[in-house]
């Protein structure tokens, strides 16, 4: 499967992040650099569907940047901070104050985030495709160059049991690890007409997620999932479709899932 990997980290003092608050004004008095802001989510944005921005300069020609005097104040305030810290490789970033001190945004296509923290009163992790336009912050984990069939899976209530039980906490709440959760969990191997038919259960719920557009992940997965019958049936078809991969009966309790899942990974 695809490796899963921490979104971007400015490392930055807040000097390339703009809020919500502040996007407006920001516009306003520096036209030119609406080109160079991208929407940024982390965890928090991403589920609550808060809007956060970041200022993304890998394409802007030093012509440009000294036609954008906020921007030249940022990452100005950006290189100082840098050049003043104790760590050896943050100093080194101060060459090139203008860029996000760890890069893993793709280029093209989209990606599948998913967040890093999420409440534990939550069936399923809230994860979705997001355009490579959108920059995932180092508090989500991002898979690039993933598939249907990988979304299905993670998404499924399978997934989501094996994660309940080895995922860290931060108090209360899931806190989701590539390296413990993601890369030790263990795939089914499907038939082609398996793998068909998560695809197909995958694409019904992101069709359902879409008949509520102005609606939350925190509220499409919250305690009041009744009111989303489509997006509820559609995972109970997924769950049902990714059961059946693993060879597992539709009426599994989610403690013997993890059972099987132990057997699979202590024979990996």
């Amino acid at each position: 499967v695809n490796p899963m990997l921490f979104g971007s980290m400015p490392n930055d003092g807040r000097n390339l992040i703009i809020e919500a608050d502040e996007y407006d004004d920001f516009i306003k008095n520096d036209p030119t650099s609406e080109k160079y802001i991208r929407q940024f989510l982390g965890a928090e944005e991403f589920i609550n569907n808060k809007k956060r921005y970041c200022l993304w300069l890998e394409n802007a020609s030093p012509s440009e940047m000294r036609k954008m005097p906020l921007v030249v104040q940022r990452v100005g305030a950006v290189r100082k901070l840098r050049e003043s810290s104790n760590r050896e490789a943050t100093r080194r970033l101060a060459d090139i104050p203008h860029l996000f001190g760890e890069i893993r945004q793709p280029k093209e296509g989209k990606y599948l985030l998913v967040p890093r923290v999420s409440s534990e009163k939550r069936k399923y992790i809230p994860i979705g495709f997001l355009s490579s336009e959108i920059i995932a912050s180092d508090a989500s984990l991002i898979i690039q160059n993933a598939t249907l069939f990988d979304f299905g899976v993670l998404t499924s209530l399978v997934h989501n049991a094996w994660m309940r039980v080895v995922a860290g906490r931060l108090e209360s709440r899931y806190r989701y690890s590539a390296s413990i959760v993601y890369n030790n969990f263990p795939w089914c191997n499907p038939t082609d007409e398996q793998r068909a038919k998560i695809e197909k259960t995958a694409q019904t719920i992101l069709d359902a997620r879409a008949k509520y557009p102005d609606c939350s992940f925190a509220q499409l997965y919250g305690e009041n999932d009744f009111l989303f019958p489509e997006l509820v049936k559609a995972h109970q078809a997924n769950d049902r479709a990714v059961m059946e991969a693993y060879g597992f009966t539709k009426d599994i309790a989610e403690s013997e899932i993890v059972a099987e899942l132990f057997k699979m990974y202590e024979k990996l």
